[in-house]
């Protein structure tokens, strides 16, 4: 299903993969990792997450953002930016692309700009925010041991404006103070219940924020984020917030 919101196009991909195109300028967040953009996953729910049917190469991409190493994929980048697309990544990122036996960013065959977890930068006619994500540390979302799955420093989320239309992804994070003064027109936040936000504390931060529009992805993908995705619309459309799942 393909969501038409202010005049942008929206797609959940699958996992965390999001596209956002208006007339003129498309931009990823988090595209790939787990066969998302190759067809080769199958989703833990039926008719949830949709991967593609066959290999996503749409190559149209101008601006690629990423949150952070977990969801850095240097394929996904390929197969959805053009030929001159300027990738737009956590700047934590190589400090950790050993680790996953990854290349770092400076090899890319595009322009890279990096930013910290709350920053602004300008891509051709795309302002850009970055903003802190992680796990508080004990908090609800945490290994065992009470340490955090992303401790601060580890990524960011964005907030894109796209031919004026802003669109926020808050990455995989705990929701934080700096989120509920947000002014955002479309709210894409993650639900699955293990290392990011659930879907009570989305709905929650969708009532205090007041979107346009909500659509959650970054659930379903595994057992461990399995999420009820038409209980969060409930919640959601109680508040008096609309919200939409891309589902099929």
């Amino acid at each position: 299903m393909t969501v038409r919101h202010d005049g942008l196009t929206v797609d959940w991909l699958g996992y965390a993969t999001l596209r956002f195109a208006g007339d003129d300028t498309v931009v990823y967040v988090d595209p790939g990792r787990y066969g998302v953009l190759t067809g080769e996953w199958e989703p833990h729910t039926d008719g949830i997450g949709h991967p593609p049917s066959s290999d996503y190469r749409a190559e149209d991409g101008d601006v690629v953002c990423v949150t952070h190493v977990h969801h850095y994929d240097p394929d996904g980048i390929e197969r959805v930016a053009s030929e001159d697309a300027t990738i737009v990544a956590y700047e934590g990122i190589d400090e950790r692309v050993g680790d996953r036996d990854l290349p770092p960013l400076s090899s890319l065959p595009y322009d890279v700009v990096e930013v910290g977890m709350k920053s602004q930068t300008t891509v051709g006619d795309v302002p850009i925010w970055s903003t802190p994500a992680y796990n508080e540390p004990d908090g609800p979302h945490t290994r065992p041991d009470g340490s955090p799955y992303h401790p601060e420093g580890f990524g960011c989320g964005f907030m894109i404006a796209v031919e004026g239309t802003r669109a926020f992804y808050p990455g995989d994070s705990d929701v934080l103070p700096g989120h509920r003064t947000l002014e955002v027109s479309l709210l894409c936040p993650p639900i699955g219940p293990r290392a990011t936000m659930d879907r009570h504390e989305a709905a929650s931060l969708a009532a205090t924020i007041d979107p346009d529009l909500v659509m959650p992805v970054h659930y379903n993908t595994f057992s461990n984020l399995e999420a009820d995705s038409r209980e969060f619309a409930a919640d959601v459309a109680e508040a008096g917030v609309p919200v939409v799942l891309d589902e099929q």
